[in-house]
Order: C-alpha cells, then sequence, then structure tokens
C-alpha cells in the first residue's frame, strides 16, 4: 500500500504542476466585460418591447458626452476656437456617427430666397456674446444639455455606433483625450456607455489583482499564526493558489467573461479552499500525533474528513447554483463559476493537499505541537456553557430572530445607480458633475403607437405627443426631452423670423402639413431618429436624474396613467421602455428569485443530508442556524438603510453556501460519535474538542478574507464583503451555541 500510494502521489503532484503550468499560459486570455445587458430581467414582456423597440431606432445609450470647463465663463473667444476646432475634429472620430456643439450647431431661418442659417455662438464676435446667451436662456433648448445655465462649460454630444465593445471604447477614448490634450482643453468630464465600459472593466482587473494578492497575504498571515509550522503553511498555500490558478485558467479556456462579480472570484477560491484544507490538515496532523503511520494517516483523514468536506463543498456549490434562479444573467454567471470553483478547490485540496503532506516526514508536521491544548479548554467551556444555561440560549435567539425580522420589514429598494460606481473615481467625479449641472445620465425612451390605421406623422397625433411633452416636463429630474416633434417646432420658429415666442407646434393643421414638407426635405435624418419606417411609433427620449429605482417608478406610473386619462387613447397607446427602466424592474425580482433559489436550495440541500445522516431530526436541527444567518443577513440590509439591489443577492447564497458547512462538519462529528458507542454529552465533548477548532478557524478565516473586500473601490463589493464576514461570524455563533442545545433537547 505503501510503494502504492507513494507512487500515487508523485503523480498527483505532476499533474496538478502541469496543469497550473497550463493554466499560467491561458491567463492571458481571460475576458473581462461590462454591459447593462446583463443586469437585465429574462423573459420579461418589458424586455420583448425594448427588444423590438431597438430593431427600430437603435440603442439609447449609444452617446458618449465630454463637458469641457471654462471658468469663470464660456463666453471667451480663445476658449470658443478651441472648442470649435475640437468639435469639427470630432466629427471624424472613429466609431462616431455624429457629433453636436453649441459651436456647430445654428438655427435655421426662413428668408425671401428660402432657407438659410444663422450661427448659435457668433465665436469670432464677441459683441454678440450676450445676445447669444439671451438668446439660448429664451429657447431653453440647450440649457443644461449643451452648456450649463451657469455657462461655465460646453458639451459636445457624440452619437457612437451601437455597443461599442471594450477595444472599440478605448479606441475613442483614446482618441478623444489625444484631441482635447492637442487643443489645450484639459478640465473637462466625460459620461456615456464607452466611457462606463472603459472605466468597469479596468476596476474589475483592478480588483482581481488586489483581492488576490491582499486575500493570499492575510491567508499565509492566518495560518502561520494557527499551525506555526512553515511547511505546513507552505502546502496549504500551494495547494489554495494551485487550486485558484487552476479556477482562472479553466474559466479562460471555456470563454466566459467576467463581470463586475469577478472581484469574489480569488476570496471565494482562497477562503474555500482554505476552509478545506484546514479540516484535512488537522486531521491528519491529530493522527501523526497519536503515533500513526504517514499513510495511514492520509487515508484515516480521507475516509473521515474527505466525505465530509465533499458534502461541504457540493452544500456550498448548490447554494450558488441557486443564483441560476435569478433573472440577470451576470448573476446566473456568477453562480455556475462560483459552483465550478468549489468544485476546482476540494478536488485540489483532496489530491494534491494529500500528496504534499505525504511527501513531508512526520517530524516535519508535529515537531511544533501545532494544535495547542487551550483551544479544546476553550471549547469545552463553551460546551459546558450551552449544558448550563439551554433556556438562555432559545430565549436570546427567540429574540434574535425577532430582530432579524424587524429589519428585513425595513429593507428598501431604492437603488442609485452612482451606487454601483467605484468610490471616488474619476467616473463617479465625472457622473456627478453630469448630476449636478446637466440633465443626467439615465435614458428615458417612451413609445408613441398609433392606433385604428392612424400615423404618427397625422397632426392629431402630433397634439397628442405635445401634451405628453407638456407634462414630462413637469418633472424636475426629467431634462433633455426631445421628439418627433422638435424638427416642427424649429421649422415654425424659423418662419417667425427665429422668435422663441413659436418655439411651438403649428397650431393649425394646414401650417402643420406645410411645415411636414419643408422637415421631411431638411431634417429627414433627424425625423428617423423619432420615427418609425411605417410611421406607426413615434419616440420620445430625455435624461432621467438617479434618483433612486423607487422615486423613478413613480415617475414611471405617472407617465403611463397620464397617457391612460389625459390622452385620446383612440388614436394612441403608449409605453414607457428603455435600459433605464429594466435596468429598475430587477428590485421587482430580486426579492422572489431570492425567496425561489433559497427554497430549492434548502430542498437539495435537505434530501443530501437526509441521505447522508439519514435522521429527520438531525436535518430539521440543521436548518435553524442555516436560516437565521440569512435573515440576520437581510436584517443588517434593513438596519443599515442598504437598498437591495442585483449584486448584493449573491450575499444570500454565499452565506446560505458556506455557513451550512460549519453544520454539517458539527453533526457529521457528532454523527460519528455516536455511531463509535458514545452517549449524548461524550459525543458532544468530542465534537467540540476535534472539530470546533477548525470551525472557528475557518470561519476566522472566512471573516478576514470577505472583509478584504473593504479594499474596494466598488461600493457594492464593499458592502457585499461586509455583510458576509458579520454573517459568518454569527452563523458559527450559532452553531456553537444552539446546535447543542437543539440536540439535547430535542434528540
Amino acid at each position: 500500500m505503501k510503494a502504492n500510494l507513494g507512487s500515487l502521489k508523485k503523480i498527483c503532484i505532476a499533474v496538478f504542476i502541469l496543469l497550473g503550468v497550463l493554466s499560467a499560459t491561458k491567463l492571458d486570455e481571460l475576458k473581462f466585460s461590462f454591459d447593462f445587458s446583463q443586469f437585465f430581467p429574462e423573459e420579461d414582456p418589458d424586455l420583448a418591447f425594448y427588444d423590438s423597440f431597438v430593431e427600430e431606432f437603435g440603442t439609447d445609450d449609444n452617446f458618449l458626452l465630454i463637458a469641457v470647463i471654462n471658468k469663470p465663463d464660456v463666453f471667451q473667444q480663445d476658449f470658443l476656437n478651441k472648442f470649435q476646432a475640437f468639435s469639427q475634429e470630432s466629427k471624424g472620430f472613429e466609431h462616431v456617427i455624429e457629433s453636436n456643439s453649441l459651436t456647430t450647431l445654428s438655427y435655421p431661418l426662413k428668408t425671401s430666397f428660402g432657407y438659410t442659417t444663422l450661427p448659435i455662438v457668433h465665436i469670432n464676435d464677441s459683441l454678440q456674446y450676450q445676445k447669444d446667451w439671451h438668446k439660448i436662456q429664451e429657447d431653453s433648448l440647450f440649457i443644461n444639455v449643451l452648456i450649463d445655465e451657469k455657462r461655465e462649460s460646453l458639451v459636445l454630444a457624440l452619437q457612437t455606433e451601437d455597443n461599442l465593445d471594450y477595444k472599440q471604447s478605448e479606441v475613442l477614448l483614446n482618441t478623444i483625450r489625444t484631441s482635447l490634450k492637442s487643443h489645450d482643453l484639459t478640465n473637462y468630464h466625460i459620461l456615456g456607455r464607452a466611457f462606463f465600459y472603459e472605466a468597469i472593466v479596468e476596476m474589475q482587473r483592478s480588483e482581481v489583482l488586489t483581492t488576490t494578492i491582499v486575500a493570499s497575504i492575510l491567508v499565509f498571515i492566518i495560518l502561520l499564526l494557527v499551525y506555526r509550522s512553515l511547511p505546513v503553511v507552505l502546502i496549504s498555500v500551494f495547494s489554495i493558489a494551485m487550486s485558484l490558478l487552476l479556477f482562472m485558467g479553466l474559466l479562460a479556456a471555456l470563454g466566459k467573461e467576467l463581470n463586475a462579480m469577478a472581484a469574489f472570484y480569488p476570496v471565494l477560491m482562497l477562503i474555500v479552499g482554505t476552509s478545506d484544507v484546514i479540516h484535512l490538515t488537522d486531521s491528519y496532523i491529530r493522527k501523526l500525533q497519536s503515533g500513526i503511520s504517514r499513510y495511514a494517516s492520509i487515508i484515516s483523514s480521507l475516509k473521515e474528513v474527505g466525505m465530509t468536506t465533499l458534502l461541504t463543498s457540493i452544500t456550498t456549490a448548490v447554494g450558488f447554483v441557486t443564483l441560476l434562479s435569478s433573472r440577470l444573467v451576470s448573476i446566473q454567471e456568477f453562480g455556475i463559476n462560483a459552483a465550478i470553483g468549489v468544485l476546482v478547490a476540494y478536488t485540489t485540496v483532496i489530491l494534491l493537499t494529500s500528496s504534499l503532506l505525504i511527501s513531508l516526514p512526520e517530524k516535519k508536521l508535529i515537531g511544533r505541537k501545532s494544535i495547542s491544548e487551550n483551544w479544546v479548554n476553550y471549547l469545552l467551556k463553551v460546551n459546558t456553557f450551552t449544558k448550563n444555561y439551554p433556556n438562555s440560549i432559545i430565549w436570546g435567539t427567540v429574540v434574535f430572530t425577532f430582530f432579524c425580522f424587524l429589519g428585513i420589514y425595513l429593507i428598501k429598494t431604492n437603488h442609485e445607480f452612482k451606487q454601483t460606481l467605484p468610490a471616488r473615481s474619476e467616473i463617479a467625479i465625472d457622473f456627478d458633475y453630469f448630476q449636478n449641472n446637466y440633465a443626467g445620465f439615465r435614458p428615458l425612451e417612451i413609445a408613441v403607437m398609433s392606433t385604428d390605421g392612424h400615423k404618427v406623422t397625422d397632426f392629431e397625433i402630433a397634439q397628442e405627443i405635445e401634451k405628453l411633452l407638456t407634462y414630462l416636463k413637469t418633472f424636475k429630474i426629467i431634462g433633455n426631452i426631445q421628439s418627433a416633434n422638435l424638427p416642427y417646432k424649429i421649422i415654425n420658429k424659423a418662419n417667425n423670423l427665429n422668435s422663441a415666442a413659436f418655439f411651438t407646434l403649428p397650431d393649425d393643421k394646414a401650417t402643420f402639413i406645410k411645415y411636414q414638407k419643408d422637415t421631411r426635405k431638411l431634417a429627414r435624418k433627424q425625423l428617423a431618429r423619432f420615427i418609425n419606417g411605417d410611421e406607426t411609433i413615434a419616440r420620445i427620449n430625455g435624461k432621467l436624474q438617479d434618483v433612486g429605482t423607487d422615486s423613478l417608478k413613480i415617475v414611471y406610473n405617472s407617465i403611463a396613467q397620464f397617457a391612460k386619462t389625459k390622452l385620446d387613447t383612440s388614436l394612441v397607446t403608449v409605453k414607457v421602455t428603455g435600459k433605464s427602466i429594466l435596468l429598475d424592474k430587477n428590485s421587482e425580482y430580486i426579492r422572489s428569485s431570492l425567496l425561489e433559489g433559497l427554497l430549492y436550495g434548502l430542498l437539495l440541500i435537505g434530501v443530501i443530508m437526509a441521505f447522508v445522516f439519514r435522521d429527520i431530526k438531525i436535518f430539521l436541527i440543521s436548518l435553524v442556524p442555516n436560516v437565521l444567518p440569512m435573515l440576520f443577513a437581510g436584517g443588517i440590509l434593513g438596519f443599515l438603510g442598504i437598498p437591495l439591489e442585483a449584486s448584493l443577492s449573491v450575499v444570500f447564497a454565499i452565506v446560505f453556501g458556506i455557513a451550512v458547512d460549519d453544520t454539517i462538519h458539527f453533526l457529521g462529528k457528532y454523527k460519528l460519535g455516536i455511531t463509535q458507542g458514545l452517549d449524548k454529552e461524550a459525543a458532544l465533548e468530542k465534537t467540540f474538542a476535534q472539530t470546533g477548532r477548525a470551525l472557528v478557524i475557518t470561519t476566522i478565516i472566512l471573516f478576514f478574507g470577505f472583509m478584504v473586500m473593504l479594499f474596494s473601490i466598488h461600493q457594492p463589493s464593499i458592502t457585499i464583503g461586509l455583510i458576509i464576514s458579520v454573517t459568518l461570524v454569527t452563523a458559527l455563533i450559532l452553531d456553537l451555541l444552539l446546535l447543542p442545545v437543539l440536540l439535547r433537547k430535542l434528540i
């Protein structure tokens, strides 16, 4: 047997080293991506409508805004010339379809010789600047759209190709920055899909690297403090690092794209792998200290711990698989990848760690007494406490549960998009600037559909659209509203000496039809942006302030209610659509998908545990200390006033998947003691003495491992790390205090 195991360990080590090298060569193929569509709820009727809307009009986030600041006043000739040169140059940028700014746009004017144009800003005539500004204020068309109301900045609005990928976004942004620098325009802010794509992908790469390094150092320090044996620590760290390398290499080989949740993978792999390593190593060293040979010890440890660790790995993977119940693709992908990672970690620990452990002489592992008697004494005191004060523990649990439900009741879903941006980053600063000085970032899309054979180009329908536009302007959070009526208003104004008083829809049908001919001739391209080919759908778009999903939902419902009650429904039907409303709909599904997923997880894990323990009472007892941590996680969200949003849904899967591990190890050791003929109290003492230490150590590593996320610049990651850390400590306390009480009272 010794010879066979000796050969097998060499093969295992060689195979893992080979796989590690292959994985390392694949790392440069890892793809990072960010797309708002990853956060759209699947199988939603609004998503189906939006997809058809995009086919007609294109996406609603194909814009890039560059606000160039020139305090105290943009109406300075030198600055205007620089900005004009930059604006003109932008028309030739790769991936740019259209470019507009106050220095390139003009007013149309109808003369006896036909239509001519007047510049909005007379760049070369500084005496006209005040008059130009007064005209801009009169029209109010460009205020907080292409110029801020303090006239301290001008905006260049670029329309880009739809759905730019990361490389295309990077090319465009580098071109823009180079151009700005060449024109000596150094004080600027950028907002738009391409900028978000670049910033989020860079954040993901930084987060993965940072969390990997910090978590690795942390695991090394904790293991060194616990075992005080460098060979043991090096074996553990090498095994865990290998599992992470294999996992990342596997993701690269499978062509998986890493999204905003990718920063959790290194932490998950390191702490889950560490947990498995500690349970195996503790068992192995304990057997060596009792005088059993290396090979006999490893076989005995694999029999004793291997099956339990397999069970905990499966249940942890099941916890992540519950995320498949989410309607969000990004969360589903995270769940699948995390489940794969857990199984990779288990396989690596069982095969590689075992092989490395038996490669070292016994004296290297037990030269220092790594399992302190103090641990056993402290844990036995905890056991005595549970024996002496069972009723106090139960009542404490009842009060704890009450406060959890109270916190859950306080949970809010009024999530703001800004909270997902990297804290104190360039993109967050730019986002704030546009929020405070311009119309905002969130796109608002409204589809106006004609009925009964009417066309949206009919005068009667244009009047209905105008009613809706007037209503939209009553909302302070809505800006930059544009529609198919805009060209008619501009033509009407042009036919009346460019007077702002005539920036309205024509009052009579005859004039409307007259101007319609001019509009189709002079503004055909602009009109096509707002009316589909068969003229059955008209588009209204604008920008929304980021005031929170619940607040925006009220706005959406108000618009829908106005359309039903104040517009002529025999002519038009109205539907709010766009990426913004789809992102906001996540909050409607998070609670239901969480409950559904966790229910499936409980049932599946219940089946597994019932099969393993074959005792319905133990199965029921095991549920209590695992449901309560999830309630506690929800309670924390409520008490801290943290709004529930898509990425936070992973909290419950992680807590559920990992917290159940401690319960399984505790009950597994207890059941083993009972089958060995021990009575209830003796079995509990043995469980505390032999398994309690590993549970405490793994929880310490889990706690500090997830606390690593506090180094993140991504606010949701910080929140998730904090909540999981605190919740897993709570799960350990419940396992050590409540489980023994339940076992004594119910079995």
